[in-house]
């Protein structure tokens, strides 16, 4: 596969969204307005970043804690280390494994496969703590409509990426990671390409739905109330993608 030049210019142009979204907005609604009101318009070759946050509460995966009555495990586990015990066993019902379990820190694998802090389940920018958020139910199928979506409104092909922050073994910090991806691949084989002195590559392949996901986060920040952006000038490839492909089988996991 030949080697793609780099892009001129990269812009990440932040989307402001007014208002709160709620169960059964039209998300693809939200998002024209807010372009329009900032006076901003898709262009073919654009991607649009979406943080999760406004794809959950769209589909309703709102979560009330007054609900969530909490096994003796959770409550136990949540009073040694001054938890919510109902974010507990929330995260482990949405959960297919425990990973870790160790000094406070839930880390599980969620039943689409993503390995994360209580399976995602966050009570951040919600409505302060009486309500938790859960990821999207199929985050791929969620940029899947929305791709079809833009496309049929703005008869444009923009690839849509979605977001969320997780943490990282070994390395202090959150990042953006896309969990949810359609109309572009989400990986860049550069194996069998050569490097400026001959020698060909054999093991690279860039996440770059995950880098686009980070350069995403540097405008969309969790108190910035900008849940969107566009990402303007990168050479993305068209075609079939998922999220998922993110995801190293088990089979390749040395760390499982």
């Amino acid at each position: 596969m030949a080697e793609m030049s780099p892009p001129r210019d990269l812009r990440i142009i932040p989307v402001a969204v007014r208002g709160e979204i709620k169960s059964g907005d039209s998300l693809l609604q939200k998002l024209v307005r807010a372009l329009r009101q900032q006076r901003l318009v898709l262009e073919q070759g654009d991607i649009l970043v979406v943080k999760h946050k406004i794809v959950s509460k769209a589909e309703g995966r709102v979560v009330d804690l007054a609900t969530i009555t909490p096994s003796a495990s959770s409550r136990n586990w949540a009073r040694r280390y001054h938890l919510d015990a109902r974010v507990t066993e929330l995260a482990l019902k949405q959960s297919k494994r425990v990973v870790r379990r160790k000094r406070g820190v839930l880390i599980t694998e969620t039943q689409d496969g993503l390995v994360c802090a209580n399976s995602g389940v966050d009570v951040s920018n919600v409505d302060g703590g009486r309500h938790a958020l859960l990821l999207p139910e199929n985050a791929d199928r969620s940029a899947s409509q929305l791709y079809a979506e833009l496309k049929k409104v703005l008869k444009l092909s923009i690839p849509v990426i979605i977001t969320d922050t997780f943490g990282r073994p070994w390395r202090e910090g959150l990042t953006e990671v896309a969990i949810g991806l359609a109309g572009m691949k989400a990986l860049h084989d550069y194996r069998g390409c050569r490097d400026p002195f001959g020698y060909e590559l054999r093991v690279s392949l860039d996440a770059v739905a995950d880098q686009l996901a980070c350069a995403a986060g540097l405008v969309c920040g969790k108190l910035s109330r900008t849940p969107a952006c566009i990402i303007r000038g990168f050479r993305y490839r068209a075609g079939p993608g998922r999220a998922r492909d993110l995801i190293r089988r088990a089979a390749n996991d040395l760390f499982r």
